[in-house]
């Protein structure tokens, strides 16, 4: 009677260290469902943040170069076509993220987060070069004015 008492407390023991690892590993599973949620939802809104600079950039640039502000030139029209097709694309990512993410499986918001890390990633030398390029044109513009100041 001894060893059935001992066998079943045995069972019992390990359907309880069973159960709780079961409620352990979809506890990570939720989580780690979440945290990935929540980097997708800040790189949005990370990426948005920089669209938006590269645009002011680029207004700010052509505004110091064109003849006629209120006309933007060719290429600030291309920019600005560019900067619109992120911000349309990154609105049918924040959709993507609101309608699908709940439910989407862990792979599929990896393979997201991996994807706005990317376009990130390709839009950080365009936003370097853009600040360089408004501090070399600011800085034209002061040589400029300061020549003709002292003419």
């Amino acid at each position: 009677m001894t060893s059935y008492l001992t066998l079943g407390l045995t069972a019992l023991l390990v359907l309880v260290a069973a159960l709780a690892g079961f409620a352990l590993a979809h506890r990570r599973r939720v989580n780690r469902r979440t945290r990935s949620i929540h980097e997708l939802l800040e790189l949005a809104d990370r990426l948005e943040a920089d669209l938006k600079t590269c645009r002011t950039g680029l207004q700010q640039a052509h505004a110091v170069m064109s003849l006629n502000p209120d006309q933007p030139a060719h290429g600030e029209q291309e920019a600005r076509q560019a900067i619109d097709a992120g911000l349309r694309s990154l609105l049918q990512q924040r959709i993507w993220i609101r309608d699908q993410a709940p439910r989407a499986s862990q792979q599929q918001l990896d393979v997201a987060v991996n994807s706005m890390n990317d376009t990130r990633a390709r839009l950080h030398p365009l936003l370097t070069a853009l600040d360089r390029a408004q501090h070399d044109l600011d800085s034209a513009m002061r040589e400029h004015l300061r020549r003709e100041h002292d003419a």
